[in-house]
Order: structure tokens, then C-alpha cells, then sequence
């Protein structure tokens, strides 16, 4: 078929409409793509993106989404107009052995380019082995600045009655893995709020509506000024 048209021949105005529209096509193209890499381009200079690897304490356990501190993190820097997407990742049970194995995954849907890693309490409090918990914090720490990711790990401690050795361990984890990897601690955001009954919710373990905000606004004076200094970069 293709060579029975070529032999009847174009009409002379059909060949000049042709030669008009291939090179307008052709630069259309090119505008498209170029838009397209230039939107790319910026969100990937620009765009701030903190994705939350986390348990139930970032996951809003017992609450609406809307009431939790990861969402009222969000609503703080909309309102500052601060250009940072927060991702949440957390989801209730979680320990150190799940979230390493679904970080690789969160990475490459979200890009991320910061990663806040609040893990540890489910391990602490099911007595897991403290040197197999530092070695997920660190690979965990390790994957996301593979990616180019900056990291931030949580502080985070466990009720007292596992005795004072295990909890000595426990702790001390996590500053190791923060020194060793040269990222920022972020103080436990419980500690003040935990000693109060009216800022928890029945289980003494999660906070309540009442004690989201609070965290919000402790996360919001810790995380900041390294998302600032990051985008001045």
C-alpha cells in the first residue's frame, strides 16, 4: 500500500503544507521537553521533600490524620509558605527491621530529600537485640544518604521498668548511630510531654489530640533550621 501512494505523488500543496508542519511540530516538541525539563528541573533544585520513617507515634495512632503532629507540621510550614512537602511514612508497629525493609521502596516512589528516622520505640519495648537495632538504624541512615537523601534520627526512649541496663544500651544507641553517621539527634519529643496524664492518651504511650500540637511546633523549632541551611545550599 505504502508503495502504490508513493508512486500517484503528493499534490504540490499537500507537499508545502507538509514541509510547514514538521518543523513547527519538531519545535513544538522541543518547547514541551524543555518545559518539561525546566519543571524537572526546578522541583528537583527547589522542591523540599521530608519523608517520616516511623511508628505509631508519628502515624497519629488513636486519631484522625488531621489531628496528628505530622499533619499539623505540614499546616505550620504551609502557613510560613515554606515550600516543604512532608511525606508520611510512619505506620503503627512499625520496628527497625520493617522500616529498613521498605525504605528502598519509599525512596525511589518519593525522592525524598531529607528523611526523618523515628524508629526504636517498637523494638525497645518488645525487648529486641539493642546491637541489631543499631545496625538497622545505621544501614537505614546509610540507604537514605545513598540516595542523597540528608538524614535526621529521633531520639527515642522506653519506660524504665527494662531495667537500667537494656535501657542504658537502648539510649546510647541512638546517639552512636548519630555520631558515627554525623547526622542530627532530634531530642525525644515525649519527654516533657509523656510525664503529663492530660497529654496522653489512656495507654500512657501516645499522645493525645491535646498533645499533637505541642509536638508539632517542638518539630517544627528542631527541623527548620536544617531544612533552611539545606536549601541554601
Amino acid at each position: 500500500m505504502g508503495h502504490r501512494l508513493f508512486r500517484l505523488g503528493p499534490t504540490l500543496k499537500w507537499v508545502k503544507t507538509l514541509v510547514l508542519l514538521i518543523p513547527f511540530a519538531l519545535f513544538s516538541d522541543h518547547l514541551l521537553a524543555q518545559s518539561a525539563d525546566s519543571k524537572q528541573t526546578a522541583e528537583a533544585t527547589t522542591e523540599t521533600r521530608l519523608l517520616i520513617l516511623g511508628d505509631s507515634l508519628s502515624a497519629g495512632y488513636g486519631l484522625l490524620q488531621a489531628q496528628s503532629w505530622v499533619s499539623l507540621l505540614q499546616n505550620i510550614w504551609n502557613e510560613q509558605q515554606r515550600g516543604i512537602e512532608v511525606i508520611n511514612a510512619a505506620i503503627s508497629g512499625e520496628t527497625t527491621d520493617g522500616g529498613l525493609a521498605r525504605l528502598p521502596r519509599l525512596l525511589t516512589q518519593h525522592n525524598p530529600t531529607h528523611v526523618l528516622v523515628e524508629l526504636g520505640g517498637n523494638d525497645g519495648l518488645q525487648g529486641h537485640n539493642v546491637t541489631k537495632l543499631q545496625q538497622n538504624l545505621t544501614q537505614i541512615v546509610q540507604l537514605a544518604k545513598q540516595h542523597g537523601a540528608k538524614v535526621f534520627l529521633q531520639d527515642m526512649q522506653i519506660p524504665t521498668n527494662y531495667g537500667r541496663r537494656y535501657n542504658q544500651m537502648f539510649s546510647n544507641s541512638f546517639k552512636q548511630v548519630a555520631q558515627s553517621e554525623g547526622i542530627p539527634l532530634i531530642p525525644f519529643f515525649l519527654e516533657d510531654i509523656a510525664l503529663n496524664e492530660a497529654l496522653m492518651q489512656r495507654d500512657g504511650i501516645h499522645p493525645n489530640a491535646e498533645g499533637q500540637p505541642l509536638i508539632a511546633e517542638f518539630m517544627a523549632k528542631q527541623l527548620t533550621p536544617y531544612l533552611d541551611e539545606s536549601s541554601q545550599h
